[in-house]
Parts: C-alpha cells; structure tokens; sequence
C-alpha cells in the first residue's frame, strides 16, 4: 500500500533531498562525540557488573534517533510531495458519421492480411480513435442491412461492437443500395452541420429492396456526404468456401462496381477510393480523416493535491518528543 501510495507521488522541490547529506554528518558528529565523553575507571574484575544494564542506558540514544527522523520528515515535507491529477476535457463541433461496412463472404478473401473485413475493421477502430469530438455510428449490410450501433460519442460500445462484426450475421449477398439507405436513415434526424457516410464494400449490387440509385438521391436530400471505399486486389483473391470436404481456398475474380461507387462519391460531395491491401487501406482513412476536419478543443487540467501535511506533523512531534525526553527521563545533570 505505501509502494503504490509512492508510485503517484511527485515532488515540487525535490532539491531539499540535497540536506539528506546532514543524517550521515549528525551520525558521525554524535558518535564521535559520545566516545569522547566516555569515562574509564580500572577495576580488577568486571564479573560483578554484568547483568547490570537500566532501560537508560539501553534507551540513552532514543532521543538522537528521534532528531534524526524528525531531520528526514522535515525533508521530505520541505520538498512538498503531491499527487499529481489529470483531466481534459474536450469540446468543439463535431461530425456524425456513419461507418457502413460490407459484410457479405466475400469479404473474408485474403488478399489482405488476414482478410479484408478483419482488416477494415482494425482500420475503422483507428479512425474512431482518431475522432474524439465526433458521434459514430456503424451499419452493416450483405443481402441485407441492420444498424449495428446508432450514432454515440462513446468509444468503448463502437469499438466493442466493432470488434462484433463478423460475415454471416445477416443474410448473403451484397445490397449497397440498403446499406446506403440505413446509413441515411441514421442521420436523417442529425442537427449537425457535416453528415458524412463512408461506404466500404468488395462487390457489386446483387439484392436489397433499395435501388443503389434511389439510396443516392436520399442521401443528397438530406445533405449527407459519401465517401466510397472499392477493396480487393486485381485480378483473383484467395477465398474461403465452404464444401462437403472442409473450407478449401479458391481463386475468384475480384468485381468491384466502381463506376456506380465514383458516382455515388461524386454526386453527394464525396470521393471514391480503391484500397488493394491494408496500407493503401489506412492510408485512405487518414486521408478521409484530414477532408472531414471537426473544430475541436482539449482543455488540460492538472490538479495538484499536496500531502506534505503528515510529514510536517510528524517532525514536529518527533522533534517535541525528543525534547521532552531529553530534559525529563535522560536529563544530564552536571
């Protein structure tokens, strides 16, 4: 308990430990002193004093010890210990953005490492790190879509149901017009001045009751912002199937529809990416991060709670101890 207590302790003037260097000279002045003043009487025989000790003289150098500790406590108290707490406290206009995710099978292909929805997900949890004053929320979709997470400043839930996402939660497929819409739909009621989507899918529109087209025009109706993001390599990715016989690799052709993707982008004020592994994937998301700046300001508080007080205390009794003894109990006479 007093390790941890002096694990957040820290000094103000940790210059006055300098006159620890007394305790040693007052240990060597008093020892020396002492023996000088050792007295020396010869006797034929020292069987008879044995045993012939008071508690004086066993206790004699109690009120020494006392100075030397009231010495330290002043010490320490001179150099003012504190416990150091630090709060921020953010405040500034912040965006709602809506982090929409394909998570259909295809997105277990592994031309990234170790696939592209592990590596989108590792990436996205770096962005709401890197977006204290903003409300977040997440939206998946495959054939279907469903809102993982509503809008929240709360970074713990996003990333927590983040790291919940996984391909098979909803029905197969690809519906980019749904997962489009949803997003929408979460920011719809939005008061804040920037809303912004920003679409991550692998494949083509192949289902969902929303036409890719009709989710746009919404979109553009209600002032939201899609940034698009085409992930895959070129050519043939390894993935994943499963058969009779296990999950076996295969080869299939990546089909990213980039042309409906850069319209989407263009139209409501976005811009398309195409990410082919994990570096040029961060990259994009840092380059989103700088276009959709928020105006944020992180306030610094350090307070200072000082514990100098027991430490004064305690040389000031040790010291009125010591005085005490001294001219009562081990009074010198002349």
């Amino acid at each position: 308990m007093l390790y941890d207590w002096f694990q957040n302790i820290s000094f103000a003037y940790p210059a006055f430990f300098g006159l620890l260097v007394l305790v040693p000279l007052m240990i060597w002045w008093y020892v020396a002193k002492t023996n000088a003043n050792q007295g020396a009487v010869m006797v034929s025989s020292v069987s008879s004093f044995r045993g012939v000790r008071s508690w004086k003289n066993i206790f004699r150098h109690a009120p020494f010890i006392l100075r030397i500790l009231a010495l330290v406590s002043l010490v320490i108290a001179l150099a003012r210990p504190q416990i150091r707490n630090d709060e921020q406290m953010v405040n500034g206009e912040g965006i709602d953005i809506v982090l929409c995710l394909d998570i259909s099978g295809s997105m277990l292909a592994q031309d990234f490492t170790p696939n592209r929805m592990e590596a989108a997900k590792n990436v996205a949890s770096g962005f709401i790190d890197d977006r204290p004053a903003d409300r977040i929320g997440i939206v998946i979709f495959s054939g279907e879509s469903f809102t993982m997470c509503p809008l929240t400043t709360d970074r713990n839930v996003l990333k927590t149901q983040l790291a919940n996402v996984q391909s098979g939660l909803l029905e197969d497929g690809t519906a980019i017009g749904s997962g489009l819409a949803t997003g929408v739909d979460r920011l719809r009621s939005s008061q804040s001045k920037s809303k912004v989507i920003i679409l991550l899918t692998d494949g083509e529109n192949n289902g969902g009751l929303i036409d890719p087209n009709t989710a746009k025009e919404i979109a553009k109706s209600v002032g939201v912002r899609v940034y698009t993001i085409g992930v895959g390599t070129e050519g043939f990715a390894p993935v994943p199937v499963q058969t009779a016989g296990g999950i076996v690799m295969q080869k299939e052709k990546v089909s990213i529809d980039e042309k409906l993707l850069t319209q989407i982008a263009h139209e409501t004020g976005g811009k398309y990416f195409r990410a082919t592994d994990n570096e040029s994937l961060k990259n994009i998301y840092s380059e989103i991060d700088k276009l959709e700046k928020s105006r944020v300001e992180i306030t610094a508080l350090k307070r200072y709670s000082e514990e100098f007080y027991p430490f004064a205390l305690a040389a000031a009794m040790l010291l009125f101890l010591e005085l005490m003894l001294r001219f009562t109990i081990f009074r010198k006479f002349p």
